[in-house]
């Protein structure tokens, strides 16, 4: 069975829900260059609606919510990243939804061959949509959902983590070991940096950059500057009511200040870490400049974006400073690292796993196919107002808002927002 064929007369009688199908797909069965042969699993093939998944995703609350709206969910089998081509032939003449992922290029023509299937919505497994022609999804009337609020404390986690994993110089001595190079202690082996009572420079401090700011700030008592092009005063005022804790208990404050300008930031700073969006003004916000401007043994970290950073100004600089440190979890051209990067003793290199545990993953899930269920279902969206931000209902309980999560261009499509509990006795999911 293709991914892009009719699907059954909805009065057709129905299989149960869980009942999962799996049909090799050769080339000649979708039409068009550049499309490869791929198994897909498809789960309640009697759907009245399609919905095509671009990639398996981890647990089955997500499944839920598309099988209680009655769709047919097509899931792309498979570890490598899907093209153009191929997502616009998995597509075909008649899809209700699709959700894809931030690795896949959704440009205006793929929008529009989505669009022009019947689409009600694109939903994408990820927070950021920097992939995705938004603009373009706007004209062609398409909602674009997204997945924030799930992933803020998983991805300052991985942050702090490469922050010390740099700093003490925790992968070079797992090498050590795992060579059999380590012949006893000494007094001057792998010395790394200290960072308590230190400086921590944040560039950008949206949620995760504040979330990351306090865990070292509260955690390692770290002075903080930021760089934002707005004030954080909810971080501000966070870090001054820990100051006057600190305080109370006869200890130094902390302090915290805005940057006014990033090499301010740069040049204070033991740690700088970065949590910008990408933008075109934002593409190698770090190079060599900025590189020169740090601190000779500072340390350099990126889980936002890769472009966000010219690796190879930074792989020159490392080696020029090998007192200089990096932790990497996003690359310039992922996942391709530049030349030398993968030789330098002084930079941490780990996949892409700043939301990479089993919850956030999962609740990802849930949300970019509840944005869909519910757009589907004509439902409103979830609004972005004071007590309104949590996604955890949508995540843990059992019968979730009868609205969307997110969809980022839901204002400029005039989209209603969710404004009273949902009516009793129908299906949440």
């Amino acid at each position: 069975m293709r991914p892009d064929e009719p699907l059954e007369h909805a009065s057709a009688p129905r299989p149960p829900a869980d009942r999962v199908m799996a049909t090799s797909l050769c080339p000649s069965t979708l039409k068009g260059a550049g499309v490869t042969k791929r198994d897909w699993k498809i789960v309640n093939p009697g759907g009245s609606r399609r919905v095509v998944v671009t990639k398996d995703l981890p647990g089955e609350r997500w499944l839920r919510f598309l099988t209680a709206a009655d769709c047919r969910v097509e899931i792309a089998q498979g570890d490598d990243i899907l093209a153009a081509p191929e997502i616009v032939a998995a597509l075909g003449d008649r899809v209700d939804a699709a959700i894809g992922q931030l690795t896949e290029a959704w440009s205006a023509d793929t929008l529009g061959a989505l669009a022009a299937a019947g689409a009600l919505i694109y939903s994408q497994f990820a927070v950021g949509y920097d992939n995705v022609d938004v603009a373009a999804a706007t004209r062609l009337g398409l909602p674009v959902g997204n997945t924030p609020g799930v992933l803020t404390e998983t991805t300052a986690e991985m942050a702090v983590a490469l922050t010390f994993a740099a700093a003490r110089r925790v992968t070079e001595g797992d090498r050590m070991m795992r060579a059999g190079a380590y012949h006893g202690w000494l007094p001057s082996m792998l010395l790394g940096n200290l960072l308590y009572r230190g400086t921590l420079g944040i560039v950008g401090a949206g949620r995760i950059g504040a979330a990351y700011a306090r865990m070292m700030a509260e955690g390692h008592r770290m002075d903080l500057v930021y760089y934002d092009v707005r004030p954080n005063q909810e971080l501000e005022a966070s870090i001054a009511d820990y100051a006057a804790f600190l305080v109370a208990h006869g200890e130094r404050p902390v302090t915290c200040r805005r940057a006014e300008a990033l090499p301010e930031l740069l040049g204070a700073s033991d740690v700088v870490s970065i949590h910008a969006a990408l933008a075109a003004e934002t593409r190698h916000l770090i190079g060599a400049p900025e590189l020169a401007a740090m601190k000779e043994g500072a340390v350099l970290i990126n889980a936002s974006r890769g472009p966000l950073v010219d690796e190879a100004a930074l792989v020159a600089h490392c080696r020029a400073h090998p007192r200089f440190r990096a932790g990497l979890d996003v690359y310039e051209r992922e996942p391709v690292m530049a030349p030398g990067l993968s030789e330098l003793d002084n930079v941490v290199l780990v996949p892409h796993l700043g939301s990479a545990t089993t919850w956030t993953r999962e609740g990802m899930a849930t949300l970019a196919a509840a944005n869909a269920a519910a757009i589907l279902r004509g439902w409103p969206v979830w609004p972005p107002v004071a007590g309104r931000e949590d996604v955890l209902p949508f995540l843990e309980e059992e019968k979730p808002p009868h609205a969307a999560p997110s969809i980022v261009n839901a204002v400029d499509l005039g989209l209603p927002q969710f404004a009273a509990g949902p009516p009793a006795g129908e299906d949440q999911q």
